[in-house]
């Protein structure tokens, strides 16, 4: 995939940094398509010329838009919603490894703000504070623990896309149901929050038999 990017850029009289057409056959994750696909957006991004710290800044920048995105879906509970962002993120051809990062380190941002509110933080990629007044605090550990959890799996994956959906999937699913309200005792709930369940009703006695 880097000789044929490293063609294409020589035909093109496009210049490139060894480096930069490096971190677009790693994101190209073996297919040639996505290689190709990511140069064009690469050259568009950089406008002309191919160095390494604008592909680093391009790579990274759809991480960290997509990551609130994500974030957003699993708050809501959607699932489509989610696994829309996953396509989005896909047809950039990311570095999945490097997605999960960033949905790590925004988890991290907003457990801060919620633990530790006086804490300073910089302003990049996620508003930590929406999050961190939507979110319970041991939901962010949960959700923290299982992207380090997923990050380990991923090469175990049968495809790195696999994998982060799979990751992303499995914080959908151990999302806690929203709280129960509190219940005036005597409307509807017991004074104890506890629903009993109901009692089966006794069942008819049978008509006994007329003796003649």
């Amino acid at each position: 995939i880097s000789g044929q990017i490293s063609k294409i850029l020589a035909a093109e009289q496009i210049p490139a940094d060894a480096g930069a057409i490096a971190q677009l056959a790693h994101a190209a994750d073996g297919s040639l398509r996505d290689g190709l696909s990511l140069l064009d957006q690469a050259i568009a991004y950089a406008g002309g010329e191919l160095r390494n710290e604008v592909v680093a800044t391009m790579l990274g920048s759809v991480d960290r838009s997509q990551v609130a995105a994500l974030l957003q879906a699993l708050t809501a509970g959607d699932g489509a919603a989610l696994l829309a962002v996953v396509q989005t993120l896909a047809e950039f051809s990311p570095d999945w490894a490097s997605v999960i990062d960033a949905l790590a380190e925004g988890l991290h941002r907003i457990q801060v703000r919620q633990l530790v509110p006086s804490a300073t933080l910089v302003a990049e990629g996620i508003d930590a504070d929406v999050f961190a007044s939507q979110l319970r605090a041991e939901v962010v550990q949960l959700w923290y623990q299982m992207a380090l959890a997923g990050r380990r799996e991923l090469p175990l994956a049968p495809s790195p896309r696999a994998g982060f959906e799979m990751v992303v999937l499995r914080m959908l699913a151990f999302r806690p149901a929203p709280l129960v309200p509190a219940q005036v005792p005597g409307a509807g709930l017991p004074a104890s929050g506890v629903v009993e369940p109901p009692v089966a009703a006794a069942p008819a006695a049978s008509a006994a038999p007329v003796t003649p």
